[in-house]
């Protein structure tokens, strides 16, 4: 009979361990912040996919996991790729919870700006940085709306890399992946209207 207590006591002391080793963000001993687990892009999206299109709005939605170890304080949002350079409207750039179809409620959005910083591969590359004030917590699904002046003037297939950086001094950046926006021009629609 003591065997199975203390057989009970060491499965429910490994069971506690477990949750708490799970919540808990991984440091290094140079004290270096990384995500236990990563948070997830779900989504790219443009509102309008004409080419040179006014008006239009990009929203990149990602899942921060209830697992995650640590809140969500920034993310860098890099065009890979392109035949045009796409700009945007810093001052209009908006964050929510949820996804773009289902606006929950508005994220206090403490800056954004355009950094020099390295991308998925270590180049030194421009992006567009959002920073959350205060971070956004684990569990939470959150939707970044840019603004661009308008949509690339050359047709093709667009990526953007997404990176997602834990609060902290030292942390470590964590690549989502490659939001993908695809761009027609007048010509590539099979519809005419004439």
């Amino acid at each position: 009979m003591n065997w199975l207590w203390k057989g009970s006591c060491w499965a429910a002391a490994a069971v506690v361990s477990v949750a708490v080793d799970t919540a808990a963000a991984v440091q290094l001993a140079d004290g270096t912040i990384y995500f236990t687990q990563p948070p997830r892009l779900l989504e790219a999206v443009a509102t309008q996919t004409a080419a040179s299109a006014w008006g239009s709005r990009y929203y990149f939605t990602i899942q921060l996991p209830e697992n995650s170890g640590e809140s969500l304080q920034k993310l860098a949002i890099f065009q890979h790729n392109g035949s045009d350079i796409v700009r945007f409207d810093l001052a209009a750039t908006r964050a929510n919870q949820g996804n773009y179809r289902a606006h929950g409620s508005p994220l206090t959005v403490a800056a954004v700006t355009q950094e020099s910083l390295p991308d998925y591969a270590g180049r030194e590359k421009s992006a567009l940085v959002v920073t959350f004030s205060p971070p956004v917590p684990p569990g939470q699904t959150v939707t970044i709306a840019l603004h661009p002046k308008h949509n690339p003037q050359y047709p093709g297939v667009y990526l953007f890399g997404v990176t997602a950086f834990p609060p902290g001094d030292r942390v470590h950046p964590q690549f989502l992946g490659f939001g993908r926006l695809h761009f027609y021009s007048n010509d590539d629609w099979p519809v005419r209207f004439w």
